[in-house]
């Protein structure tokens, strides 16, 4: 089962839903969690510069004075001092450098994280959305169902007082009656529920009205294309962020392994000495040394270094392959689920249609006094039942299709990351 419409960037614009694109902006821009994440991408840029600037030579100023007593020569009196230095490691064996590339990688990944919060927020929210939306067109039809049934209450009273029925027919109805009121507490209360979920998913206070205009739930858009296995790894967030991850702890290892080789420095010092501020500028000296560092024996630990970011780096190549392997079952299994969700509202619309017609004909028998109205009250609320399941499964057909975008989607432009850059 594959479609043949592309998916857009932000993907929840193929329900052609303003309210959802407005919930959705909003969401972006003002859910906490997400502005956390975006944090989380700032501290991995500012390790990469930390990591980039053991590239360049470190530059040092220094300055003394002092005033010591007696002043025999240069020990006594002003004893004035300004120096710098500096100190550069040549990175011969690429050590510094590999440091700086996994710190670029897991850059990568923080960004990549971000994306797949953002994928993930957007579809909480459409799939509450369509809860709260369903929530109150299921209200809606039990309040229908409630007025059907007190309406029915006083129809069999009515024949009651005629010797037309008798009491049980009445409290069966009753019944009925205040379990649909039951069911419409329910609701009620989930309808709340699913508003202070939005709202908290908003960034906003719950308890407050979303101030959104409410329709009745979107036609389902066409089955998009899956695309290829490759695309889709080049496409999610999360597989992308898993690779780098790999490639960051592949780098670790890299300089684990290079930390055990010799080290070469340069360090370059000036200083100026004087006894009084006029003689300052006068004398100066500079030093330059060159030092070579060698590891000679760590009992073992630069080797154990190794091993264990060697041990990462494999525990991660696997959770990377677990994590195309999961990207590839959620696209089938939404797939596959759709296909089954359709074939069950085609069923429960067949079963609908037969329950009116049988509804229909029994209330003809009842009051032509051929049933009993037990059998009567059974088709009722099969009717009923059928048309709020009916409800629930397109509701449950709409979250499929999003759970199918999200598998299938990449990241979308966020411009809120070009801003606050």
């Amino acid at each position: 089962m594959n479609g043949n419409e592309a998916i857009p960037d932000q993907w929840w614009k193929a329900f052609k839903d303003e309210q959802l694109n407005f919930l959705i902006d909003s969401a972006l821009s003002g859910n906490l969690d997400l502005k956390a994440s975006y944090q989380q991408i700032l501290a991995a840029e500012a390790v990469l510069k930390q990591r980039a600037s053991f590239l360049w030579p470190e530059f040092n100023f220094s300055a003394r004075s002092a005033v010591s007593r007696p002043e025999p020569d240069f020990a006594g009196g002003e004893n004035l001092q300004l120096g710098v230095s500096t100190n550069y490691e040549i990175d011969l064996w690429g050590r510094i450098k590999s440091a700086r590339e996994a710190a670029g990688f897991r850059t990568e990944a923080s960004l990549y994280d971000y994306q797949a919060a953002a994928l993930s927020l957007s579809s909480q929210i459409a799939i509450s959305w369509y809860q709260l939306l369903t929530a109150r067109q299921q209200i809606a039809l039990l309040n229908e169902q409630i007025a059907t049934n007190e309406n029915i209450v006083r129809l069999i009273r009515a024949r009651f007082g005629g010797g037309q029925t008798g009491a049980v027919d009445i409290l069966r109805q009753m019944q009925l009656l205040e379990s649909t009121r039951n069911q419409k507490i329910t609701i009620e209360r989930d309808l709340a529920l699913i508003e202070n979920q939005l709202s908290v998913l908003l960034g906003r206070y719950p308890g407050k009205s979303l101030d959104v205009a409410y329709d009745s739930l979107p036609e389902l858009p066409p089955l998009p294309d899956a695309g290829l296995p490759l695309e889709l790894i080049r496409r999610r967030p999360d597989v992308k962020r898993a690779y780098s991850l790999v490639l960051a702890a592949d780098r670790d290892m890299a300089e684990a392994v290079r930390n055990k080789f010799p080290r070469l420095s340069f360090n370059l010092s000036a200083q100026m000495r004087s006894n009084n501020y006029e003689s300052l500028f006068q004398d100066w000296a500079y030093t330059l040394a060159g030092n070579i560092f060698s590891p000679l024996f760590y009992a073992g630990r630069l080797r154990a270094e190794v091993d264990r970011t060697e041990a990462v780096k494999n525990q991660l190549l696997h959770q990377y392959g677990q994590t195309v392997l999961i990207a590839f079952r959620e696209v089938e299994d939404a797939l596959i689920s759709e296909q089954k969700q359709i074939e069950r509202i085609d069923n429960l619309k067949r079963q609908l249609k037969l329950a009116r017609q049988t509804n229909r004909q029994l209330r003809l028998s009842f009051i032509n006094g051929l049933v009993n109205y037990l059998d009567v009250l059974v088709a009722l609320d099969q009717e009923q039942q059928l048309r709020r399941d009916l409800l629930s499964a397109r509701r449950q057909q709409l979250e499929i299709r999003i759970n199918l975008y999200r598998a299938l989607s990449g990241a979308f432009d966020d411009e809120r990351i070009a801003e606050e850059s």
